[in-house]
């Protein structure tokens, strides 16, 4: 991060759920750190720290860390004109011999390597972003409460030597599910809350995917979601979680270090003349890879465009998306195919499809914006609109 001279004072700030600490740098490189103090975190308390901090300074810094407490103080500093930045915690520079931890010290160090420019800043979604971004972890979580569910009542029927043959949670398991009775009335009805469990879980997930369509065309990021869906194996919910997870994917400059945030490129632990690589590093967010393996496995098949796709691909996707989208398909099938071939296991297989994967996807987010940019230009009502 690249701070500017323009800036009269850098402030870092320690926040906690009930408390900020607060430390200001001067400009002056080896100038002295001042330990603010502990001020309340509430709007008004920040109000009068800035109202007073900015008498002695006219353009301030200030950063914070990525944590629980969100981004409603970003945004208030944003609102009153004060630059902001909030910085990712895992990549601070740290010493290991500094054993001692504590607010006041974690406010200093922040201001100081703020005024450095030794901080790494985290892209900050908008107010519906976040909104979607919530809907999809709620989304995730509904679905890991459904598995549970299932589960339970597997492990119940298992117990009582019920074992149904067919496929599972079909129409015919259901009524099936719907007619077991048990000899003691207090099983039958362990049973059936079990059974109530479960559907309440579709039932929350059905109702979490319908906001998520209410919202979608509202989102900035709308026409992404809509452009990626021309992957084979990328269908609605996978881009909405990868959009909404990953963000903007302009501020990735090149295809490898979106790889590298989602953890999908291999590690290395190498000594002298000794290289040693590892397994995927797995850093970022798990829930994007998961849903990129998940539409990996599309591509075991021969590469086609049949008729779900044709019948699934929303209208909206534009050519140069389809173009991109059957060199991926070409490209990822054969992938899969040769890494079987030599005897990988179809794990490692579909690891390196969904790295590669993830890379089609920065590609078309890439013309996606090419082609935005293209029709604001060339309409002066949507120019009119992006200028504000």
């Amino acid at each position: 991060m690249n701070t500017q001279n323009s800036h009269d004072a850098h402030i870092g700030l320690d926040v906690h759920k009930e408390t900020i600490a607060v430390a200001i740098a001067s400009p002056e490189r080896g100038s002295e750190i001042r330990f603010w103090g502990n001020i309340p975190n509430t709007p008004s308390s920040v109000d009068r720290f800035l109202n007073k901090a900015g008498k002695n300074s006219s353009m301030m810094l200030v950063c914070y860390e990525a944590g629980p407490c969100g981004y409603p103080l970003y945004r208030q500093l944003a609102n009153r004109g004060i630059e902001c930045v909030i910085v990712a915690p895992s990549r601070l520079p740290k010493s290991p011999t500094n054993r001692i931890k504590n607010d006041h010290r974690d406010a200093v160090s922040l201001a100081r390597l703020l005024r450095a420019g030794d901080l790494t800043p985290i892209w900050v979604p908008d107010e519906t972003h976040e909104a979607m971004r919530d809907l999809v972890r709620a989304r995730s979580a509904s679905k890991k409460d459904t598995k549970i569910a299932r589960q339970r009542i597997h492990s119940m029927l298992l117990r009582a030597g019920r074992v149904y043959d067919n496929k599972p949670w079909t129409k015919r398991h259901r009524i099936w599910l719907a007619n077991q009775k048990f000899a003691s009335p207090s099983q039958q009805i362990a049973f059936q809350h079990y059974i109530q469990a479960h559907e309440q879980t579709q039932t929350r997930t059905d109702q979490l995917e319908q906001e998520i369509m209410r919202l979608l065309p509202a989102w900035s990021l709308y026409d992404l979601v809509i452009q990626l869906q021309a992957l084979k194996g990328v269908a609605l919910i996978i881009a909405v979680t990868v959009v909404a997870e990953i963000g903007d994917f302009s501020r990735f400059t090149n295809p490898k270090q979106i790889m590298a945030y989602l953890g999908l490129i291999p590690g290395e632990h190498s000594s002298g003349g000794t290289i040693r690589s590892t397994g995927i590093t797995k850093v970022g967010n798990k829930e994007v890879r998961r849903m990129l393996y998940e539409a990996a496995w599309a591509y075991r098949s021969k590469a086609k465009v049949g008729s779900w796709m044709l019948s699934h691909t929303p209208p909206e996707v534009t050519q140069e998306s389809k173009d991109i989208a059957w060199k991926a398909q070409q490209r990822l099938c054969y992938r899969y195919r040769s890494l079987v071939y030599r005897r990988k296991k179809s794990q490692v297989a579909i690891t390196a499809v969904a790295r590669e994967l993830v890379g089609l996807m920065w590609d078309i987010a890439g013309s996606a914006r090419l082609d935005d940019s293209r029709a604001v230009r060339d309409n002066p009502v949507r120019a009119q609109f992006a200028r504000g």
